[in-house]
């Protein structure tokens, strides 16, 4: 396998939808940047494993558009020199915001990528080469070897993670068979190769902590989950791929309006795969988010067989905290009431059947005063339309996909795939904060909303205790169901909000609409009631029937949604 080469910047690796005939292909790393315009979107096996490659082409488009303008042209603040770029820093300060702003207006309105991109992708084209000398995302046998305890080099065989590992569709440890994979036998261990390399750059971001053996350090470490897998990843969808990369590429820091100029440092651009593992041996954040995006959780080495097949070898590398992780705009956060930091809020499988909208107060800061982050990707949102580089109408498509873990420490397998969106017009989400500010006026709506959740729950509870049942799986099911008949109308809802809207009136729609599903739900429970229903039981507060339960409901409905009010 020597001679072998896969060279994902002109071979065929990256699965897009075309627009006009809704067909898949497969792309290199070329044709997709210079046609990105006329594919809708990624398709590969996980929308996880999609974001991971997003992040991947975003990495290529940060580094790229913070050296080179629209045209190609090196940035008049930076200077190449023998040692490589340097920056003049007073002139950033001056001019670089404005600069980086103009080349995003220039490429957003022109439709497509320039051609300074292929010119990149081609300067670093062997390190995208799967095979040879630096493979890609991956290690030789000597430098493997150099970075392990000698008890577990690749001549000892061990530390191996199988490809039925690797594929996040099956997740198959050695010890635990996946029953309900989407591939059984021997086909688990299959692969394409193309789709390796997929699954190649979803694992280093989501990855599990059964696997053992580590690089030698001075001091001892756990083996740490993927990056993704500890963040609540959000991002902006586009109409197109070329949109979706452009309202995700992030040029400037969204934190601060005075912050010097960080050099992009993708994991292909350091010079040795060694000195990549000793800068993480420090556990030091990135400062920049090619970095960030391209970050290792594993050293990998593939050997291969004869018959194509491969062989992995795993060694985790430490990684960075989470805590006050800020540069990520990809996520929400939380702040942790023992540090005082933040941190990402990440999804577990107690909260899968929570919507996105039910949280809509860590997308986006419904008060001024609100002590929260908002994710870096809205702050960056409401620079452009502050700029007027979106339109007031555009429809902004926050979408969360979320590969969530068992919630076992010592595993961290995948046993879930969430994913949701929330769509609202610019000018609704970064509405000017007045009176009527659409943000604090929607927080209003959605705790009015679950305020009625909980009546819900309560009802069908009595309910439970009316028939004998055990009362929390049947309240907990029933009020599953309840939110499952609200998410998409509440949905809609939002995503018909303009800032021009008498807010009152639409206000008052959803709570006709919300008065209205929640009927719905109330005479689907009480369909068909047997005698004990009718007759009922004696409570603690009393006689219970379903029909004093109804009413129960329909009192606070009334009490909740401001109804005697009108």
């Amino acid at each position: 396998m020597d001679n072998k080469s896969f060279n994902l910047v002109t071979n065929p690796w990256i699965k897009v939808i075309e627009n006009q005939s809704n067909h898949e292909r497969t792309v290199s790393l070329v044709e997709l940047f210079r046609n990105s315009q006329s594919y809708r979107q990624l398709a590969g096996e996980m929308r996880s494993q999609d974001l991971a490659v997003l992040r991947l082409l975003l990495a290529i488009l940060t580094t790229v558009y913070t050296r080179f303008d629209a045209n190609g042209k090196l940035y008049p603040w930076l200077e190449m020199g023998t040692k490589g770029l340097t920056v003049d820093q007073e002139m950033y300060d001056d001019d670089g915001q404005h600069d980086l702003l103009a080349t995003w207006k220039s490429l957003y309105q022109t439709g497509h990528f320039s051609e300074v991109v292929t010119q990149y992708l081609e300067k670093y084209q062997e390190r995208f080469n799967f095979f040879g000398g630096q493979p890609f995302y991956q290690v030789t046998t000597e430098d493997y070897d150099a970075l392990v305890p000698e008890s577990k080099r690749v001549a000892a065989g061990k530390g191996q993670v199988s490809v039925k590992q690797i594929n996040r569709r099956v997740s198959e440890s050695a010890h635990t068979p996946a029953i309900f994979a989407s591939k059984s036998g021997k086909a688990k261990d299959e692969l394409q190769l193309d789709e390796l390399v997929r699954w190649v750059i979803a694992y280093q971001n989501f990855t599990g902590v059964t696997d053992k053996t580590k690089v030698v350090t001075a001091e001892k470490f756990s083996n740490p989950a993927g990056w993704l897998y500890r963040i609540n990843p959000v991002f902006v969808k586009g109409a197109s791929l070329f949109e979706t990369l452009m309202l995700n590429l992030v040029l400037i820091n969204t934190r601060k309006s005075d912050a010097e100029y960080v050099f992009q440092k993708p994991v292909w651009e350091y010079a040795t795969v060694h000195d990549y593992v000793e800068r993480r041996k420090k556990q030091i954040l990135p400062d920049n988010l090619a970095e960030l995006y391209t970050a290792w959780s594993r050293v990998l080495h593939i050997e291969w067989h004869d018959n194509g097949q491969p062989t992995i070898f795993s060694a985790g590398i430490p990684m960075f905290a989470a805590d006050s992780a800020l540069i990520e705009p990809m996520t929400t956060w939380r702040r942790d009431k023992k540090t005082n930091e933040y941190r990402p809020a990440i999804k577990s499988l107690q909260t899968l059947g929570i919507a996105m909208w039910r949280n809509f107060g860590q997308y986006v800061k419904v008060k001024q005063a609100d002590d929260i982050h908002e994710p870096g990707l809205v702050i960056w949102l409401r620079k452009l339309k502050k700029a007027h580089l979106i339109a007031r109408n555009a429809p902004l498509i926050l979408n969360s996909v979320a590969l969530i873990s068992d919630g076992n420490a010592t595993s961290q397998s995948p046993a879930a795939e969430l994913i949701d969106d929330m769509q609202l017009q610019a000018d609704v989400l970064f509405d000017p904060e007045t009176a009527d500010y659409w943000p604090t006026r929607i927080e209003g709506v959605i705790e009015q909303t679950q305020a009625v959740g909980k009546d819900y729950y309560h009802f069908v509870s009595d309910i439970g205790t009316i028939r004998n049942l055990e009362i929390r799986p049947f309240a907990s099911a029933m009020s599953a169901k309840f939110y499952d008949r609200l998410n998409e109308p509440f949905k809609e809802w939002l995503a018909g909000l303009t800032g021009k809207d008498d807010r009152d009136a639409k206000i008052n729609l959803w709570k006709d609409q919300l008065k209205e599903i929640t009927n719905e739900a109330v005479a689907d429970v009480m369909k068909s009631p047997s005698p004990r229903d009718i007759k009922g039981i004696s409570g603690e507060k009393g006689p219970l029937n379903i029909f004093i339960a109804k009413n129960r409901l329909m009192h606070n409905l009334r009490k909740h949604l401001d109804l005697e009010k009108g």
